[in-house]
């Protein structure tokens, strides 16, 4: 049962609206949702605690940068005693095309900065995670430079969709698990 959903990104206006800040607009759409806003947590963190379907279930942005995300998802784990599998993080990945998202109850950190970090402070991979498609990264430009970028105009309607997409598949990984939500989004090419 998931208790707590990660959305990774960078903090402050200069990366608001960048490739590497979709799980930050997921928590803030999610959170919107129940009519929240993600507010200053005791740690390195901002979250929302929102009830769903008579679950306490916490929303997070680590105010930490990508690269030290497990700290702010270490301070959460702990506060609120989760164990790894009730952890569900969204971040974006390179390698799935552009509005596609594939969901996961564990695996690798993918060559993403944010997983990386968060396996080393938990010392495990096994907590699911939404990886939303932002790649790939043209060739003139490299992938750490590409995931900084704000999303071109011509890919803000898909970018828009899948945002949507994601929150409407954390909303069912919550009430129904991961193999479903798996299932039903991993089948589809990313898409409900």
């Amino acid at each position: 049962m998931i208790r707590l959903v990660v959305g990774l990104g960078n903090p402050g206006r200069k990366y608001k609206d960048t490739r590497h800040n979709l799980g930050f607009q997921v928590i803030d759409l999610s959170a919107k949702k129940h009519k929240k806003k993600p507010k200053s947590g005791p740690g390195d963190f901002h979250f929302a605690r929102i009830d769903f379907e008579g679950r306490e279930l916490y929303l997070v942005k680590p105010d930490t940068f990508m690269n030290d995300s497990g700290i702010a998802v270490s301070e959460c784990i702990n506060r609120w005693e989760v164990r790894p599998e009730e952890l569900l993080v969204i971040c974006d990945d390179l390698s799935l095309p552009l509005g596609r998202i594939r969901i996961r109850a564990e695996g690798s950190d993918g060559g993403h900065n944010g997983l990386k970090s968060i396996i080393a402070h938990l010392g495990s991979s096994d907590f699911p995670r939404l990886r939303m498609g932002i790649g790939p990264n043209p060739p003139d430009c490299p992938a750490e430079k590409y995931v900084l970028k704000p999303f071109h105009k011509s890919e803000k309607k898909i970018v828009k969709e899948m945002i949507q997409t994601a929150r409407e598949a954390v909303e069912y990984t919550i009430a129904e698990g991961v193999e479903k939500a798996m299932n039903r989004y991993n089948a589809k090419g990313g898409r409900a």
